[in-house]
């Protein structure tokens, strides 16, 4: 069996990458605990272009896409590749419709990070509620005697309504985690059934109700077609004026020139960003400039734990399916009916 890597910024050993980035002798340990159970050759390719990319690993039997996008024109190209592993949650930067298309499972790594997304959440909440970076400038600024006016003004946590846009693993672990802050969660999600939000003590409500009860809106969205652009200006002009809007789903489910002018025009108070619609964002980004925005750099999944557990769970979806087993993780399993692959067990 041979098996491809799908990271275009990943190159041979010893040699340079090429966003900069040298890959060690040892870069894939993790991956390889499982694939030495399989008998698997790990081959790491750095092509400039699709072409060459689809010429290296056409014969592949499995691709590993480690933030690197995986094409159309790769996936069609594909002569026996049996599965592509992701090690990310998102699945965005790859064509699942073609790989499904090709009968290709194609697995991700949706319950590696969640703790670490719903604290970063948390962590976006609690310091734009406080206005956390605006008080370290006043201290740094020697202005010492400004920062509380500012939060004399604002509204204490503890009875403030707080918005989920999506429901599922991370927003439910964010609603545990800010319970103990006293808030009321309100949650949107048409593909959840209202009992199970009920039963996690957060109240149904559809996205316009939300919207405007909310002081806090978190969300998580993934990116899909009906997802893309859905937070627009009119939805931004359905929240409060001393709303928070906080965004650690897909930058691509906002508009963004919407937010800017619900920052800028006070539709809304402010926002906490750790994604944007373009990563990173262009130096000219409005955001960047904005007083009433926190930022970080799309780093919410980010622990000491998760690039080693994500990695291992590559190589364990990968050696399950070369081992005729049904993999963890499906997004897309409708290619698992009839594919003769036995149901995996814990």
């Amino acid at each position: 069996m041979t098996l491809q890597l799908a990271d275009k910024n990943v190159v041979p050993t010893l040699k340079v990458a090429a966003r900069g980035r040298a890959a060690s002798p040892d870069d894939f340990t993790y991956e390889l605990e499982s694939l030495q159970d399989v008998d698997a050759r790990l081959v790491v390719v750095d092509p400039a272009t699709d072409a060459e990319f689809l010429a290296a690993v056409h014969d592949a039997d499995a691709l590993i896409g480690r933030g690197g996008g995986i094409s159309t024109t790769v996936i069609n190209g594909l002569r026996q590749c049996k599965i592509i592993a992701l090690d990310s949650v998102g699945t965005d930067h790859i064509d699942v419709a073609a790989a499904t298309a090709k009968g290709i499972p194609v697995t991700n790594c949706p319950d590696i990070a969640i703790q670490e997304v719903a604290e970063h959440a948390a962590a976006l909440i609690l310091g734009a509620h406080r206005r956390l970076l605006h008080m370290d400038g006043l201290v740094r600024e020697n202005r010492w005697s400004e920062g509380r006016n500012v939060l004399l003004k604002l509204p204490r946590l503890f009875g403030q309504t707080l918005g989920l846009l999506s429901f599922g693993n991370i927003p439910r672990t964010l609603a545990a985690l800010m319970r103990p802050f006293g808030l009321h969660v309100l949650a949107y999600d048409p593909f959840v059934k209202e009992t199970a939000m009920i039963e996690c003590g957060v109240e149904p409500v559809s996205l316009t109700n939300l919207l405007r009860r909310s002081d806090i809106v978190s969300n998580h969205l993934p990116r899909t077609p009906a997802t893309t652009s859905l937070i627009g200006e009119e939805q931004f002009r359905l929240m409060r004026p001393h709303a928070i809007f906080v965004n650690v789903g897909r930058g691509a489910t906002v508009d963004e020139p919407a937010m800017v002018r619900a920052l800028r025009e006070g539709w809304i108070a402010h926002a906490a960003l750790d994604v944007f619609a373009q990563e990173p964002p262009d130096p000219d980004n409005p955001l960047l400039k904005l007083k009433n925005v926190t930022l970080t750099a799309h780093v919410a999944s980010a622990s000491a734990r998760v690039r080693e557990a994500s990695r291992r769970r590559v190589g364990r979806e990968i050696a399950l399916v070369l081992g005729g087993r049904r993999p963890m993780s499906c997004v897309n399993p409708s290619v698992l009916a009839g594919s003769g692959l036995l149901q995996w067990q814990p």
